[in-house]
């Protein structure tokens, strides 16, 4: 195990490594072509309402491409669903589904590199996680280490064996890390503060002009003086910006007026952010041990069963989760009452208790964003079979994810490198 020197890692709660490899840095995504997803996904029926496409896209941030195609469509972006949100400095592939088109329709949308293929029909939208997996061909280019065959091998194996399943930056926002601070905000009631995070915090990677723009609405909270200032590109900020100027303080209206799926992560990702804290404190506990059952553990099995570790079954835990039967998993608090375990869920009341959030929280915020939060186990690792190829500097990798799972924590392993240098 191997803790990490960078701290925006550390703010968001991806304190560690499991290898102790060196990195061997290098940059992702020098074009789209390096960092290739395609969604693994069951094909649709030829009957129903809703035409499900394959939407290749490069370069596209999810929701902005589900716009484009419904404003080119002529229809609501709420009658487009996903199952995933890929990565936006990419190349993916992945369903989509449109409700009330037809495939002639598809000829009105023109948009650079961006193409949707009919691939048939379904009675219902596509829903969030409904999908098998993402298959990743990523290469990272320009790497740096003195013995890179080896390094990578080691790290390779040590991915075959099990590392954390951190949600990733991407989670969060890569530009602007903050969509668990609007969460927390939402989780608090404080939706002033939530509009406010979401206009008006600045992030240092941001344009100058940009920045003080932020700066100035997150202290005036004057919507009209921030409309002349904030540029066209920032359609989200816009957008709650003119129901604000038309509907003064009316700010739980300025949050309602962004899409729905966006509006559903701010919670989930402060949730994301509470795991990734709880999963660094076991590794900080357990060092490599951190996969191994211990009592007080929660499981969770293949087809979905939990269990928790006592002491009498803890031999046979380990059996199971040796052979790939089980695997140990953290509880993501929700609006259900959960009576802690094991040191896991104390750590994870503890950071709780911290913020002052309670399952009321989560409940009160269901109520104000549509989506319930009832929580869930995670599992607190990922074990992929890596393939690999070196051709001088550059190392290529292909492995296959299941839906939730990031290929960042994947390649931070390899790379150890500042997160700047995967976005």
């Amino acid at each position: 195990m191997r803790e990490s020197p960078h701290p925006l890692e550390k703010f968001l709660g991806m304190r560690c490594y499991a290898s102790n490899t060196p990195g061997i840095g290098g940059r992702l995504r020098e074009s789209a072509e390096d960092f290739a997803v395609d969604e693994v996904s069951f094909l649709p029926g030829n009957e129903g309402p809703y035409l499900v496409c394959r939407l290749t896209k490069k370069n596209w941030e999810m929701q902005r491409a589900a716009r484009e195609i419904a404003r080119q469509l002529g229809i609501s972006h709420r009658r487009v669903s996903w199952t995933g949100t890929k990565d936006t400095h990419a190349l993916t592939s992945q369903l989509i589904a449109l409700y009330g088109v037809s495939e002639s329709d598809l000829e009105r949308i023109h948009l650079r590199d961006i193409d949707v293929v009919p691939v048939g029909r379904s009675g219902h939208p596509l829903a969030l996680g409904a999908h098998t997996g993402n298959r990743f061909r990523i290469t990272i280019r320009e790497t740096s280490a003195p013995d890179l065959e080896s390094q990578v091998a080691d790290v390779a194996e040590t991915c075959r064996r099990g590392i954390p399943n951190y949600v990733g930056i991407q989670r969060f926002g890569v530009a602007r890390p903050i969509t668990h601070l609007v969460g927390l905000h939402i989780l608090k009631g404080d939706i002033e503060g939530a509009v406010a995070c979401y206009i008006g915090h600045a992030c240092p990677g941001e344009n100058p002009a940009v920045r003080e723009a932020r700066r100035e609405f997150f202290s005036s909270r004057d919507p009209a003086a921030a409309l002349r200032s904030f540029p066209v590109v920032l359609a989200y900020e816009r957008a709650m910006l003119h129901h604000l100027a038309s509907h003064p303080d009316d700010y739980r209206g300025a949050l309602a007026s962004l899409p729905p799926r966006l509006l559903s992560l701010f919670v989930s990702a402060f949730q994301s952010y509470l795991f990734n804290c709880t999963l660094s404190s076991r590794m900080e506990r357990h060092g490599d041990d951190f996969l191994v059952p211990h009592p007080g553990d929660r499981l969770l099995f293949s087809d979905e069963k939990e269990d928790i570790v006592t002491s009498p079954m803890l031999a046979a835990a380990r059996t199971m989760a040796s052979r790939g039967r089980c695997r140990v998993a953290i509880m993501i608090p929700g609006s259900r009452t959960v009576q802690p375990a094991g040191e896991d869920d104390r750590e994870m009341a503890i950071l709780l208790e911290k913020h002052g959030i309670s399952p009321a929280s989560f409940a009160h915020a269901s109520g104000i964003v549509g989506t319930r939060y009832d929580g869930a186990l995670r599992a607190a690792a990922i074990a992929p079979e890596i393939s690999w190829s070196i051709s001088g500097r550059d190392v290529s990798l292909s492995f296959t994810l299941g839906p939730g799972t990031y290929a960042t924590t994947v390649c931070r392993e390899f790379m150890k490198a500042d997160p700047a240098r995967m976005a």
